[in-house]
């Protein structure tokens, strides 16, 4: 069930042999290992279809989506949950030919995994460098309650996102609305993401509401 692979931050690192002890993948982040955990959800009449899977060739959102591809019923939607061991979790939607969706639980942790910066291309945050971010618009998610109105006169320099290196907003990026249609409102999987919460429980409770908690949970 595990992999096991050695690759650099900016994900162009070598694959190196797999080890059939290993419970996890292992994504090399400076001098540490960290666990991670892939799976692909695709969704047929009897509901999702589960299954484990790894992201050795994986080095690019395309090939990601491919992957994802691989495993849809008459084009129908396929989910691919990604989670870095106390770190962040992604959620990649994708439907037919269309453009993958993405919703990252913590962008700036992602954003030093090498599979986070998978999710975190330049197709997806116009990444201008490999500091810089720039048109973020359809990819920031609010965090202000629905009803909370910020004018821009008033915005200073506390008011303004947490970012961590490279410019990378600290918590949720992308399409909180994603799984809507499935049972999970916007609100729900931003909650998942606040402070203290634990990716894999996250993805859990996520299983949980799609109906398939018990098959994901038998292949972790």
């Amino acid at each position: 069930m595990g992999r096991s692979e050695q690759r650099t931050a900016s994900g162009a690192g070598a694959a190196r042999p797999r080890s059939p002890e290993s419970a996890y993948g292992r994504d090399h982040l400076g001098e540490s290992l960290v666990a991670y955990f892939a799976a692909v959800l695709a969704r047929t009449e009897d509901g999702w279809d589960v299954s484990e899977t790894e992201l050795d060739n994986v080095e690019t959102l395309a090939d990601l989506a491919d992957l994802a591809r691989e495993s849809a019923q008459d084009d129908d939607t396929v989910l691919v949950f990604i989670e870095q061991e106390d770190t962040w979790f992604a959620v990649v939607r994708v439907d037919g030919e269309d453009d993958p969706r993405i919703f990252v639980s913590d962008a700036a942790a992602a954003a030093r995994s090498s599979y986070g910066d998978v999710v975190l291309t330049e197709e997806l945050v116009g990444r201008a460098g490999d500091s810089e971010f720039d048109d973020l618009d359809n990819l920031v998610t609010d965090l202000e309650d629905d009803d909370a109105e910020l004018s821009a006169d008033d915005e200073d320099d506390d008011d303004r996102p947490l970012t961590g290196p490279g410019g990378v907003p600290v918590g949720p990026l992308g399409d909180s609305e994603l799984l809507t249609e499935f049972g999970v409102p916007a609100a729900d999987l931003l909650e998942l993401s606040g402070e203290g919460a634990e990716p894999g429980d996250a993805l859990a409770e996520l299983a949980e509401a799609l109906g398939c908690g018990e098959v994901l949970e038998a292949v972790r």
